[in-house]
């Protein structure tokens, strides 16, 4: 009675997962804080003034840094990838690396490049991604004809 839902613990250079239905989550990285409020960095496709909704893909992306609770309220700490790699320093590798993408413009697809793959690429030096690996199974068929005769 009259207990909080506690959030994780964050440290930099965590995986934050914001779950936004049975299949997708969101994925960011967290930047720490600035003036008391903490950061994530994340690839967004909001801002994109080229989306190709059928392939899933926004031309013109960008990693942006945003408040951690303004893309919502419910998030878990997603280091999913710690039993295989090793995460790399933030300080040295992960900040500096993050800093240097933001305002660059990068394609967000959501099989080949989205929101985990850029985390986990940040995190562990590795472009993977669990739930499109998940997924995966569904999608193909359905767009295995298409590659075959070259339409996509």
């Amino acid at each position: 009675m009259g207990l909080k839902q506690s959030q994780p613990k964050l440290f930099p250079g965590d995986i934050v997962e914001y779950p936004r239905n049975k299949y997708f989550s969101h994925f960011a990285v967290y930047y720490g804080e600035k003036d008391g409020v903490p950061y994530v960095a994340h690839l967004t496709c909001r801002d994109s003034d080229a989306k190709l909704l059928l392939f899933g893909r926004a031309l013109r992306s960008e990693i942006k840094l945003d408040p951690l609770e303004l893309l919502g309220k419910k998030y878990k700490v997603s280091n999913m990838l710690d039993d295989s790699f090793s995460p790399r320093d933030f300080h040295s590798v992960v900040k500096p690396a993050i800093d240097d993408m933001m305002g660059r413009e990068v394609t967000f697809d959501i099989l080949f490049h989205n929101s985990e793959h850029q985390a986990t690429l940040f995190r562990y030096g590795v472009k993977k991604s669990e739930q499109i690996e998940e997924v995966y199974k569904h999608i193909m068929p359905a767009w295995k004809k298409l590659f075959e005769k070259k339409k996509l």
